[in-house]
């Protein structure tokens, strides 16, 4: 198990040639996505979702629906013996009966290497419907231009400041890049009160602009004309490099006059107003494509950057071709970076072949409703939610705890992501984390087969959430085609889940083109060193265009 998640710099390079002997051509030639394939019916009958025919891509043989078909009646019929045993019943029996109880119900939760194909072909579908200009406004992957077109080339030299929004609280940053890769960096976390969130557009950017004149007073460069990135993680339609429409607040905002208006304009004139500061909005962007940047001026391979945190995304150069929403000025330039939000990938419908009892329960009960279907079932805001209502379930049929439930345990979101990593984090045949994760839920009564049976319904939800990942990263990287493609990575769930970077290593290997390395690189603050790196590179670009 990977010990070292919390904190130490990953990179490990895999030849898929040499992983397994599976390969698998997901976004090369020979297969149209409109061919009409039927879902397999075990996958649908696994999930609780009825079987479908699509006219999506698909890897299903008759074969192996046969097989996963089987599979789902042998779990049926296994389980159909106890469905008339009372919880008090199923508790009298053994634990190794108990045990495969639970494996028999976790069924549902792991993914079949069918399915993940299935997964591949929907995911490359939905990115094409998000490029394309015709399909581009009903896709659920809106595949956003972010008018990036320029990585960093290690360079890059100067004072810079970051403002990273997106959360109830912000922060400033003033970065100065110096030479060999080498920088210096200060910041400041700023809260923003409840009633600046839900009030008018201009109170939050007066904060903002209040907040940013007192921090370059402290830091000695109140006087100093400065180029600023802003790392804006809100629904975001980008209209150039400086230019972003707000589509809907999320995470608890409300502020009146800002939605469909231009965010960096808003910013501008708000510190206009002050006329103290002398700022330069050089560039807006999301915290996906932060990250990106951060490892890219480190590792000139980096090409995907990946978020898998409290919400999950990603972002890929891609062929300015591809990219029809794109209105390319400089034909010399041949990528520009797409932002997939990706997240609401299966909206549409696209992921009910894998989707349980318990997504639907996390979807019902969330605030958003039919929406963010696949970041629900990845991202460290609903994992450990999923993981609660598999207990709950399994605690009411008796099966677990011997039927004693604790009212911590029936509370929606009381079983915390962090407790998922910190249960898988304990050494095989210890229980310690595990305990004091179940006294903090109220539950002081779990034998070790009880321990044994919550650590794997933890790893059947994280390991399910690391694939789901990966075929999203295998796709995006056979999209590509490039030989050697590094992905930068940040977030909660994939810096401090004890597993969650093997399993992703080992899944991608499985999934892309033979010859194709990889590497997975951890972020180091991309929201904010990152959107520095993007005003640098813009301030770069300006001076090469000034030249000529």
């Amino acid at each position: 198990m990977d010990r070292e998640l919390n904190g130490a710099m990953r990179s490990v390079s895999i030849n898929s040639a040499q992983q397994n002997g599976h390969n698998s051509a997901v976004g090369g030639g020979g297969r149209d996505e409109t061919d009409r394939v039927g879902v397999a019916p075990g996958a649908a009958a696994l999930s609780g979702a009825p079987a479908a025919t699509t006219k999506l891509g698909a890897t299903s043989t008759a074969t192996s629906a046969g097989k996963t078909t089987a599979a789902a009646a042998t779990t049926t019929n296994s389980t159909h013996s106890n469905s008339n045993s009372s919880p008090q019943q199923i508790a009298l029996l053994s634990a190794a009966e108990k045990t495969k109880m639970v494996h028999e119900l976790c069924q549902q939760l792991l993914l079949t290497d069918e399915q993940v194909q299935e997964l591949c072909y929907r995911i490359l579908h939905e990115l094409r419907r998000g490029l394309a200009k015709d399909t581009h406004p009903k896709a659920n992957v809106k595949c956003f231009v972010t008018y990036v077109q320029d990585l960093p080339n290690g360079n890059e030299r100067g004072k810079f400041l970051a403002l990273d929004l997106g959360g109830t609280n912000f922060r400033v940053l003033l970065i100065h890049l110096q030479e060999n890769n080498d920088f210096q960096m200060e910041s400041r976390i700023y809260a923003i009160p409840q009633h600046i969130m839900i009030g008018s557009g201009t109170q939050l950017f007066d904060h903002i602009a209040e907040c940013l004149s007192n921090f370059m007073s402290e830091h000695n460069v109140y006087k100093e004309r400065l180029p600023l990135g802003f790392t804006f993680s809100f629904p975001l339609r980008q209209l150039g490099l400086t230019k972003g429409l707000l589509e809907t607040w999320t995470k608890g905002f409300n502020c009146a006059g800002v939605v469909n208006e231009d965010v960096v304009q808003l910013l501008k004139d708000a510190i206009a107003r002050r006329g103290d500061v002398q700022i330069d909005v050089c560039a807006i962007l999301n915290d996906t494509t932060g990250t990106l940047m951060s490892c890219a001026w480190k590792n000139h391979n980096c090409k995907i950057g990946l978020i898998v945190g409290t919400g999950a995304n990603a972002c890929y150069m891609e062929r300015v071709e591809e990219a029809e929403l794109f209105e390319a000025e400089d034909p010399r330039k041949k990528h520009v970076l797409i932002n997939t939000e990706w997240g609401a990938f299966g909206d549409n419908g696209a992921l009910d072949f894998v989707r349980t009892e318990f997504d639907r329960d996390i979807d019902v009960h969330s605030i958003n409703p039919g929406k963010q279907t696949f970041e629900k079932m990845i991202s460290g805001m609903y994992m450990g939610e999923l993981v609660r209502l598999v207990l709950v379930k399994m605690t009411q049929a008796g099966i677990l705890f011997n039927g004693q439930d604790s009212e911590v345990l029936n509370t929606r979101g009381l079983f915390f992501t962090k407790y998922v990593s910190e249960i898988e984090a304990d050494e095989p045949g210890n229980f310690t984390n595990c305990r004091l994760v179940l006294e903090e839920l109220g539950l002081t009564n779990a034998s070790d087969s009880d321990c044994a049976n919550v650590r794997y319904i933890c790893e059947c939800v994280s390991k399910r959430a690391a694939h789901l990942v990966s075929a999203g990263i295998a796709t995006l990287i056979n999209k590509m085609d490039e030989p050697t493609v590094t992905v930068g990575v940040d977030g909660s769930v994939y810096r401090f889940h004890p597993k969650f970077h093997n399993l992703m290593v080992e899944k991608i290997s499985q999934l892309i083109k033979p010859g194709i390395t990889f590497d997975l690189m951890l972020s180091e603050d991309g929201s904010g060193r990152g959107a520095a790196l993007v005003a640098a590179v813009a301030c770069r670009e300006d001076i090469l265009n000034s030249k000529k």
